[in-house]
């Protein structure tokens, strides 16, 4: 059976289990994600096992140390998934919520009801985990799911797929509820984005190489993030220790996350505050890269900064810092170089402060918090599948109510139309 043939197998029997789990208690979904994580726990060694496969291959292969690293399946990594599967379980369930019931001039009740997407590609690099991440989420919200995952992982991949199928079978799910895609053959992805009439949402995790190729050929609707070009604005009036502590935690907690702080844009009103955070960063390893205004206030601002800079997400310890005047200035650059993603302002300011949270138009926007809390467990959903900067459908992190829509429902009692 040619590729081609094969994934549109695939996306029949995805769709055909899809109005299942759709129509499917929680209490089976939940019990589904328990068995899975029960699964997972007796196949501990099999997973390593096969992980060890993986890892090998990878280095052979030449794979780079961050890929390596974020390849390795450890006892550690096995004991998050298990905690994750429980999380997921104790979510509430999104499905079939009725809300915004109004009663009209004709005497009809009308409200949304949250329903399931339906069938969900998903194309992902490296982390095995993610496959029980992008599952659970899926089947929590009563969707079916095709999982491509990367080469790089197959084995572990296909070993968790067996766990997945195992926790179906004993909530009586369909098994095509969530396939793992069983081969290497670059051809699927190419397939799968383009299978309108079975798939109803592609999301694509991992590198903006991928995510691009994806985006651009896909007929299916993407929830995507490209970039996370992540700005902090230090506002002329921003309190000095708010200012630091946002600055250092935004750029320093961690350097490979897309809700990392990229760009630092500091008031010209401000600039007294900029050689104390300039020398922080640069103690942790920071290298600076500053317009000439920062370069002038600073010294640790060693490295004139070019315009790529402004257009770079490093996901290093390499930070862009350029002095704006005043708000508008700093929203200026903000409207030009954004990604979509997180902005957050230092200002003690409130009417600053709100019309930054009006008018900048990014997924997420901050009054004196950190960049990195741009997160779905952060902001409550429990999980995210990913960060969206699109407008459409699901903006910002992506939990569970991400991964339905809604329909309308109308309440009569033999109510006609005049």
């Amino acid at each position: 059976m040619s590729i081609k043939n094969k994934v549109m197998e695939w996306g029949r029997e995805a769709r055909s289990a899809s109005r299942v789990v759709a129509a499917s208690e929680v209490a089976s979904r939940n019990r589904a994600l328990l068995a899975v994580r029960d699964a997972i726990a007796a196949e501990q060694q099999a997973l390593l096992a096969a992980n060890a496969e993986d890892v090998s291959r990878g280095q052979s292969s030449g794979l780079s140390e961050a890929l390596l690293d974020r390849l390795v399946l450890d006892t550690a990594r096995i004991d998050a998934m298990l905690a994750s599967l429980e999380q997921v379980a104790a979510l509430p369930d999104p499905v079939g919520a009725i809300s915004d019931v109004k009663t009209m001039n004709s005497g009809i009740r009308v409200g949304r009801m949250r329903v399931p997407l339906g069938v969900i590609g998903i194309v992902y690099e490296s982390r095995p985990n993610v496959t029980i991440e992008a599952a659970s989420l899926c089947l929590k919200s009563g969707n079916a799911a095709i999982l491509r995952g990367g080469s790089e992982a197959i084995s572990s991949n296909l070993a968790l797929g067996r766990c997945l199928a195992a926790g179906l079978s004993a909530a009586g799910l369909p098994a095509a509820s969530v396939q793992v895609v069983d081969t290497t053959d670059r051809a699927v992805v190419d397939a799968l984005v383009t299978l309108n009439e079975s798939v109803d949402m592609i999301i694509p995790r991992g590198g903006k190489g991928l995510i691009e190729r994806i985006a651009g050929a896909a007929t299916v609707p993407v929830l995507k993030h490209l970039d996370g070009i992540c700005h902090v604005f230090v506002h002329g009036a921003a309190c000095p220790e708010k200012a630091l502590s946002i600055v250092m935690n935004a750029k320093t907690q961690r350097y490979g996350t897309c809700n990392t702080l990229e760009t630092l844009l500091v008031d010209q009103d401000a600039i007294e505050q900029l050689p104390a955070i300039a020398r922080e960063l640069a103690q942790a390893g920071v290298e600076l890269r500053g317009c000439a205004r920062a370069c002038a206030a600073s010294p640790d601002v060693s490295v004139a900064a070019t315009e790529a800079d402004w257009q770079t997400e490093y996901l290093a310890p390499i930070l862009a810092i350029r002095v704006v005047d005043g708000l508008e200035g700093a929203m200026a650059h903000i409207a030009q170089y954004s990604s979509g993603h997180t902005e957050s302002i230092v200002t003690e300011h409130h009417p600053t402060a709100m019309r930054f949270l009006r008018e900048v138009d990014s997924s997420s926007v901050m009054i004196n918090a950190s960049t990195r809390f741009a997160d779905g467990f952060e902001y409550g959903l429990g999980a995210e599948i990913g960060i969206s900067t699109d407008k459409l459908h699901a903006r910002g992190p992506v939990g569970l109510e991400g991964l339905t829509s809604s329909k309308y429902v109308v309440f009569g009692d033999g109510h006609v139309r005049q």
